[in-house]
């Protein structure tokens, strides 16, 4: 039988902190588990991402309500992963919001991914049975979008593919502070099961061309200063660089996946081992990486049955 995926043992409760990075704009981070972020305006509150579950989501919440008693009116989801996505009804929230490719993504892969993630990684479903069915957006756009919450100005925009095909940020120009999703990561490791690896780099020119004061990225510390930014940014280049040209290596000689996975492991471990989640991300980098660089596009759909018969391909 073969062992167990890094994140099923993965069991340790991680620290919260809520960081400001911006006026009545802040980062919920938790030590690699995923980040939320809110911003406070006039009137009401935007939360960024929701947490896998409502009970996680109440977490975020409290950290609201140590700040502001505002009502929250909109949340904001960068992409579909369950993770991000499944706490959506704990903040009821009038208005829900996601990039036009996300939604589809939902209807395509919503379910699978879901299934895939809770068996992949249990205690980020924490309350699991709190869960009342999939997220659907109440409002999508295409490439960007404007919300003003009173005065303030907050612009979403899909910059291009990276983490997955529909990936959007979240810019709060007066503070000039942009919530990236996973497609920027801090010390932590990028899951790229569902990326574009060729497309990532342009995604990541586009976020570093605003010069932001500071990032919330999908996991990890808030990036505070352009010389935290500028490095996050291209450590997670170097990250997700270094996993498809190894893959691709491989894959252009005709390679097995297996031997794909020795030659990432090669390339990344003495980078990145340190990195949170990276062991739990490494099979589907690679697979996914192996795959990219074989022409396949699109990524193929993640269910509980494919991700055991990968971990058991490369335990051989």
């Amino acid at each position: 039988m073969a062992k167990a995926f890094a994140s099923q043992g993965d069991m340790t409760e991680k620290k919260i902190t809520f960081t400001e990075v911006g006026k009545d704009v802040y980062a919920f981070t938790a030590e690699g588990d995923p980040n939320s972020g809110v911003i406070i305006g006039d009137d009401s509150v935007m939360i960024v991402e929701a947490q896998a579950t409502p009970r996680l989501a109440n977490k975020v919440i409290d950290c609201v309500r140590s700040v502001t008693d505002k009502p929250i009116s909109h949340v904001v989801l960068t992409h579909y992963h369950a993770v991000r996505v499944l706490g959506a009804s704990a903040f009821g929230a009038s208005q829900i919001i996601m990039g036009d490719a996300a939604r589809a993504m939902v209807v395509e892969r919503g379910q699978e991914d879901w299934d895939s993630e809770f068996q992949r990684f249990p205690r980020l479903f924490e309350g699991h049975e709190s869960i009342p069915g999939l997220t659907w957006p109440t409002t999508t756009f295409s490439d960007d979008m404007t919300v003003y919450l009173g005065k303030r100005r907050i612009d979403l925009m899909h910059l291009g593919r990276a983490h997955t095909a529909g990936d959007i940020v979240i810019h709060v120009p007066d503070q000039n502070v942009m919530f990236t999703g996973d497609i920027v990561e801090y010390h932590s490791a990028c899951y790229c099961g569902d990326g574009h690896f060729s497309d990532w780099g342009d995604t990541l020119d586009a976020i570093a061309s605003f010069q932001v004061d500071a990032i919330a990225p999908g996991r990890g510390d808030a990036l505070m200063g352009q010389d935290m930014v500028t490095a996050a940014i291209e450590n997670t280049r170097n990250f997700v660089e270094s996993t498809y040209a190894a893959a691709a290596r491989v894959a252009a000689r005709g390679g097995s996946l297996k031997e794909a996975w020795d030659a990432v492991r090669a390339a990344c471990d003495p980078k990145f081992k340190d990195y949170a989640i990276y062991e739990h991300c490494l099979p589907f980098n690679v697979a996914r990486a192996y795959d990219e660089a074989r022409g396949i596009d699109t990524p193929r759909i993640w269910t509980a049955q494919r991700d055991l018969e990968m971990w058991a391909a490369l335990q051989g």
